[in-house]
């Protein structure tokens, strides 16, 4: 009996390792399989797959310890893997875990493929190429405990047989093309933990069933076009520690079931359209460590229990919010973060603020505060920035202050402080940036301030400043803006002042300086405006000023300047010019003998004219053109030259064979040959100077626009501007921006292939299309305004290095099939270099197109992020009036900018906070607004006329043009 037992366990013995033999074998062959057939390896990462030896020591290959059979193939990370989803790998009965993140597959995943892999554990599939839709989870994937798809380009509804995959605990859909909305389905998810879906095109409202997934502890839907009420449910999430519905379309009020929410540590809802009392519902919340609601239209006043949280950061700004703030926010002692500010609180601020946290952040500007300041607000020597202007703030700056060495950002204008502002704060190296104008502040400035060597503007304006000028001041060489203006300020100006090289304003006028201008002012290449009018200055204006390269606003009105005005000041182009007043004399140079600078010259008794009224005449002198045929001729020879040059260039650059070459830059689920075959004449869709673009249909069904340039030669500015295209839009990407799919070269041949926009540019909806104007409602083209203005913010302020565009058109926003835009045409883009000047060879052509380049182009040859901004205040006059920048309406020598600040009736002393004369004058009649959007369009246009200001340093950056906007914008009822 023993011995046929032992023989019947050795034949299973022996059964289990033929059958585990033949298993493993099999699984092997389908691993080599898939690599021969469906893998593209270019860095040979699975060069050790190879037969005959044992899958276990494979290259991403993991087996079971005991069984050896296979449970999880991990290609993480590999980068340049590609091919279709491998789903074969699912044949292998034994695999749990299957991730491809972070690599170059790409295509669509069929539901017969994707079935297959319905046993898994864990699937990641992000950071791909895959295009289409998501297919449905059938049969129900019920092993399932880790989805993630984020950072592919799926496009479509989630699938609502996701909710049958009963043990996911975390699903990732980030930054796809998802729409529709949150299947319901989402909600039977009893183990799920996370689930987040940023950054995709999801609309509608939230499940109202949410509160049922009890296990959720992380909720993100970010950035999203979702609309509707928050659910009440919300508050049964009882696990909850993270929701985050910022940037969406939310309405409604916050509900007060959020009180239910003991878990929760980070609640954001910023940026949404939410109305009604932040409910008095927190006391509970003893975890809530971050609570953002700002950028809303919420009401009412700051409820005492929220407040009284050990938050470490509150936001509630941008809102509608009223009434003073407890006293119980000093006893915080969490605090780091405190943002108030664009509300209507009152009162006075806490007085023991600051004495019991690390306070960094503190911002309650543009409220209706008063008394004083906290004087504890730096007592744990952490304070960043302290901003509080357009308040009703009073009483002396504390003392305390001034050992505040931490703090870089200061800004305290338009209040009602007095006395001495702190010495410490005068001489602190970690100091950027000042503004206390508009205050009633005394005292001197102290000579410690050459230890402020870090500060870019200082503004003390309209104060009762009084003394020197000290020259300890010459020391902060990183200085941008100073402006001393309306003060007491005496004595003479220190000549050290021209070694500030990146000064580009100065303003010291209305004190009591005497003594001459310092002579030495080469080393002012920045400066673009200079004011020193209102004062007791002597002597000769310096020829020097007229070699100023970007000056446009010169004021020396109401000295005491003698002697004659230098011929050079002819060569500046100037927006504004004033020399009244002074004691100048002889002859008026050529160049100012015009009437528009009768104002700017008169009240000095001794200038005399030949032509110009009412200045006396002056003795005619014989005249030499010497001069004049002299440069003509250097020009000649000069564009001689440059032919010459052209034509060997040309030579030199003739055909030379060079291979054929694409580069991706974007996800696709096609060949990129597919498209260089479909550029056929029926589908042209545009011509211009330098290529046609096509509009090509794949077997994929998706669509993608094709640009091609005509016979291409080495050297030429198509060339360069095709160039500058592939390297700007291949390492940037955001949704606001136009996808760059991918670029060949070949000879003689440029093509750039991006994602298709159904609706054309917004120049051809506003200008060409006879139905454009009446689809794009008020809505619509403040939603265009907003999205470019994003757009841009993010070339300038957070790539490295930040980009130009240089060519800011309606013509190069487009417009995708829900009238979204995307920022186009990069061929002129530059990149943002500190301290670099441009080669004439690389501004050799104009930057721009007409109507849209800012005035200082034109003498300066410079082009900045200040110049996107003026041609986007451009787009944003075209949005309301939709008029042409150079529309034959205008009659001669006058441009949308001007017509628009013509047809305003602007209050004299506040150009921006004026009413406008009747806005039907300037409204697009194709538009018909509603009653409501008319605050909406008088507030953006006067965004646009702050872009467009004459002055470079006056206009806002894109960042604060889209916190402008966002301001403005009126929630839809």
């Amino acid at each position: 009996m023993a011995n046929n037992c032992f023989t019947l366990y050795l034949i299973t013995l022996l059964l289990s390792i033929a059958t585990a033999t033949t298993t493993a074998a099999r699984d092997a062959a389908v691993l080599l399989r898939v690599k021969t057939t469906q893998l593209d390896d270019p860095e040979l990462r699975l060069s050790n797959w190879v037969d005959h030896t044992s899958p276990c020591n494979w290259t991403a290959i993991t087996c079971n310890n005991i069984t050896k059979q296979i449970i999880s193939v991990d290609f993480t990370d590999f980068a340049n893997l590609a091919g279709p989803f491998p789903a074969d790998f699912c044949r292998i009965s034994s695999l749990q875990r299957l991730s491809l993140a972070n690599n170059l597959f790409n295509g669509t995943i069929s539901p017969a493929s994707f079935s297959l892999c319905s046993h898994l554990t864990f699937l990641n599939i992000s950071s791909n190429l895959f295009v289409g839709k998501l297919p449905e989870f059938q049969p129900p994937f019920l092993n399932l405990t880790v989805l993630d798809v984020s950072y592919n380009n799926f496009t479509g509804d989630i699938p609502t047989t996701i909710g049958e995959s009963l043990s996911l605990q975390m699903i990732d859909l980030s930054s796809n093309f998802f729409s529709g909305k949150i299947p319901e389905s989402i909600t039977n998810l009893s183990e799920l933990t996370k689930f987040v879906a940023p950054d995709t095109r999801l609309t509608g409202p939230l499940p109202e069933a949410i509160g049922r997934l009890k296990k959720l502890q992380i909720f993100r839907i970010s950035y999203t076009p979702m609309s509707g009420k928050i659910p009440e449910s919300i508050g049964d999430l009882e696990s909850i520690i993270s929701i985050d519905l910022s940037a969406n379309k939310l309405t409604g009020n916050i509900p007060v079931s959020i009180g239910k929410l003991k878990s929760i540590q980070y609640l954001w809802l910023y940026d949404n359209q939410l109305t009604g009392e932040i409910p008095d519902v927190f006391g509970n919340l003893s975890n809530l460590v971050q609570f953002d609601a700002s950028q809303n239209s919420l009401t009412g006043k700051l409820p005492v229990s929220l407040v009284g949280l050990h938050l470490k950061s509150l936001n509630v700004n941008d809102n509608k919010l009223e009434g003073e703030i407890s006293n119980v926010l000093a006893s915080n002692p969490s605090l780091v973060q405190l943002k108030l500010f664009n509300n209507s609180f009152s009162g006075v601020l806490p007085e023991r603020l600051g004495e019991m946290s690390d306070l960094e952040e503190f911002d309650v500007s543009g409220n209706m505060f008063e008394g004083l300041l906290p004087v504890n607000l730096c007592f744990k020597k952490k304070l960043r920035k302290l901003v509080c202007f357009n308040n009703r703030l009073s009483g002396g700056v504390p003392v305390a202050y001034g050992d505040c060495k931490s703090v870089y950002y200061i800004w305290m204008s338009n209040n009602k402080f007095s006395g001495d502002f702190p010495v410490g704060l005068w001489s602190s190296p970690e100091v950027e940036f000042i503004d206390i104008s508009r205050n009633r502040f005394n005292g001197s400035i102290p000579g410690s301030i050459s230890k402020l060597k870090g500060i870019q503007k200082l503004v003390i304006s309209g104060n009762e400043f009084s003394g020197d000028l000290p020259t300890g001041i010459c020391n902060a060489k990183g200085l941008v803006e100073m402006d001393l203006s309306n003060n007491q300020f005496s004595g003479e100006l220190p000549t050290c002042l021209t070694g500030l090289k990146k000064l580009e304003k100065l303003s010291l006028e209305l004190n009591k300086f005497t003594g001459e201008i310092p002579k030495f002012l080469s080393s002012w290449s920045q400066l673009s405006s200079l004011n020193l009018s209102h004062n007791n200055l002597n002597g000769e204006i310096p020829d020097q000023i007229g070699n100023l390269p970007v000056l446009n606003y010169l004021d020396l009105a109401e000295n005491s300047l003698s002697g004659k005005i230098p011929s050079s000041l002819s060569k500046l182009k100037l927006n504004v010019l004033d020399l009244s007043n002074n004691n100048l004399e002889g002859k008026i140079p050529m160049g100012l003998e015009r009437e528009v600078f009768v104002s700017s010259l008169v009240g000095n008794p001794k200038l005399c004219s030949q032509d110009l009224k009412p200045f006396p005449r002056c003795h005619k002198a014989k005249s030499v053109s010497y001069y004049l045929v002299g440069i003509l001729s250097v020009l000649a020879f000069f564009l001689i030259v440059s032919l010459l040059w052209v034509l060997v260039k040309t030579r030199l650059f003739r055909k030379n064979k060079s291979l054929y070459k694409i580069t991706s830059f974007q996800r696709v689920g096609f060949k990129e040959q597919d498209v260089l075959v479909s550029l056929l004449e029926s589908n042209v869709i545009g011509m211009g100077g330098s290529g046609k673009v096509y509009r090509v249909t794949l077997k994929t069904g998706q669509t993608v626009a094709v640009k091609k340039l005509y016979g291409v030669q080495r050297g030429t500015e198509t060339e360069a501007e095709f160039w500058a295209e592939m390297e700007t839009l291949g390492r940037i990407r955001h949704k606001n921006i136009v996808k760059l799919l991918f670029g060949s070269v070949g000879e003689d041949f440029r093509a750039l292939v991006y994602e298709y926009m159904e609706n054309g540019s917004l120049g051809d909806m506003l200008h060409k299309d006879p139905k454009g104007g009446f689809l794009l409602d008020w809505s619509k083209r403040f939603e265009i305004a907003l999205g470019a203005a994003q757009g841009l913010a993010y070339l300038h302020c957070d790539c490295v290095p930040g980009i130009v565009h240089r060519d800011v058109k309606s013509n190069n926003i487009l417009l995708d099939e829900e009238f979204r835009p995307r920022v186009a045409d990069f061929g002129l883009a530059k990149a943002l270099q500190l301290e670099v000047v441009e080669s004439d060879e690389a501004m050799s052509r104009v930057a721009g197109s007409h109507g849209y380049i800012a005035p200082e182009y034109a003498y300066t040859m410079k082009v900045t992020e200040k110049s996107d901004v003026y041609s986007f205040g451009v787009v944003l006059m075209e949005l309301v009036t939709g008029k042409r920048p150079n529309d034959s309406s205008f009659g001669e020598n006058k441009d949308l900018v001007k017509w628009v600040t013509e047809t305003a009736l602007l209050s004299p002393e506040n150009p921006i906070d004026g009413g406008w004369t009747d806005l039907d004058q300037l409204i697009d009649p194709k538009m018909n607004p509603l009653g409501s959007d008319y605050d909406e369009i008088e507030k953006v246009l006067n965004v646009a006329l702050q872009c467009t200001s004459a002055f470079p340093i006056n206009r806002p950056s894109m960042r604060r043009v889209v916190e402008l906007l966002k301001d403005h914008s009126v929630p839809s009822k």
